[in-house]
């Protein structure tokens, strides 16, 4: 089963609708999806007053639903919050805490992301083809329930504290990183394929943060351990250069491992008188 929808307008207020999810679609006409409650602003309304919703025939026999969202939906917030099946497609930008707490299924964005996405997630697999902002798959602030499983996969950027009390799980960034990536990290793996700011794996007890491009400083709270020639990201991806291994952070007696490409960061080569 195959769910369009369409914004019947520009959409200037912040809407809620963690509706849209396949579970809840699941075997719903599109009268029956179009009565489903959202907020815009601080009125509830139909779902139907603000997307029109058509259903489309598929060949697939599989009984998991699929819905797709044509159009800029950057102002519709929770998408996809707690989906256990199913897929979304998005091909136009996206707000905030999309895939929130999500446990299963498949998110794919053709455009860029607002902050929360991922937040929390336990299991499925969330791909931004565009960038995403800060606070990719970590948990409200105050909180210590970060990432718990699942992968999101970033084509472009992503802002500050990307995978902050990440327990498991992974996060490929093939951008740029913001600053904080890893705070507070307790498990999982953070990949950055390009730059990456300062304070990458602040307070990390555990897990294991690899930087391909540059990285703006090791914080001093991490000791060098060696030089490895390459590092394995995940089952099938392997990056084949030398990198040095970083381990720390040592003030929360920390044993995260932290890979810093050698050939991009020069200015850590002092590091290796200490090996």
């Amino acid at each position: 089963m195959m769910v369009n929808l369409y914004p019947l307008k520009e959409l200037k207020l912040p809407i809620v609708a963690e509706c849209i999810n396949p579970d809840i679609f699941q075997g719903k006409k599109p009268a029956e999806i179009e009565k489903l409650e959202v907020w815009e602003g601080n009125k509830q309304k139909k779902l139907g007053e603000l997307f029109k919703a058509e259903i489309a025939e598929t060949e697939d026999a599989s009984e998991n639903t699929v819905v797709v969202i044509h159009g800029d939906i950057s102002r519709v917030k929770r998408i996809g919050a707690g989906m256990k099946n199913g897929e979304i497609i998005i091909k136009g930008d996206a707000g905030m805490h999309l895939g929130e707490e999500m446990k299963g299924g498949k998110i794919a964005v053709y455009g860029n992301v607002l902050g929360w996405a991922g937040s929390m997630m336990k299991g499925g697999t969330i791909e931004i083809h565009g960038n995403a902002g800060d606070y990719l798959g970590a948990p409200y602030r105050g909180s210590t329930e970060g990432m718990k499983g699942g992968k999101i996969i970033v084509h472009g950027n992503v802002g500050r504290e990307a995978g902050a009390h990440m327990h498991k799980g992974i996060v490929k960034i093939y951008g740029c990183a913001g600053q904080f990536a890893g705070f507070r990290m307790h498990g999982g793996t953070i990949y950055v394929q390009k730059d990456c700011e300062a304070r990458t794996g602040a307070c990390m007890v555990e897990g294991t943060i690899v930087v391909s491009g540059r990285i703006e400083s090791v914080m001093p709270s991490f000791t060098i351990e060696g030089v490895k020639k390459k590092v394995k990201i995940e089952e099938g991806e392997v990056v084949e250069t030398p990198f040095y291994l970083f381990l720390g952070d040592l003030t929360e007696n920390g044993r995260g491992k932290l890979y810093v490409a050698k050939d991009k960061n020069p200015h850590l080569s002092h590091y290796e008188k200490y090996l």
